[in-house]
């Protein structure tokens, strides 16, 4: 949706849902069906005041990899929250195996520099 924001944000795509229900007169039921569910995973890293993890050249690299991993197959998203200081490694991967994998890869990575 970066035609509205820059970044993620679920009362935006809470309203863009409702408006399309709108649009087609459709339940939210019937909207949601067209949705496969995929396995994702979450993980959080804490830094340190000053601290700049996302800059290491480790990190830059295990987030590289994990990207390529994941080609054709998830995404990958890596960023700093917005209200404390944590890392947050989030992916979506149809194969479980591999979704841990890469996330606990940039996970490592990550805490290897803080």
């Amino acid at each position: 949706m970066t035609d509205y924001a820059t970044t993620g944000d679920g009362l935006m795509a809470g309203l863009q849902f409702l408006a399309e229900m709108a649009r087609t007169g459709r339940k939210a039921s019937e909207l949601a069906q067209n949705f496969e569910p995929v396995p994702q995973m979450l993980k959080n890293v804490r830094y340190g005041v000053g601290q700049l993890p996302l800059e290491a050249a480790g990190v830059k690299a295990a987030i590289a990899a994990a990207e390529a991993d994941l080609t054709g197959k998830g995404r990958l998203l890596i960023r700093k929250s917005g209200t404390e200081p944590l890392i947050r490694v989030m992916a979506e991967c149809e194969d479980p195996a591999m979704l841990e994998r890469v996330v606990d890869r940039v996970v490592d990575a990550v805490q290897d520099v803080v």
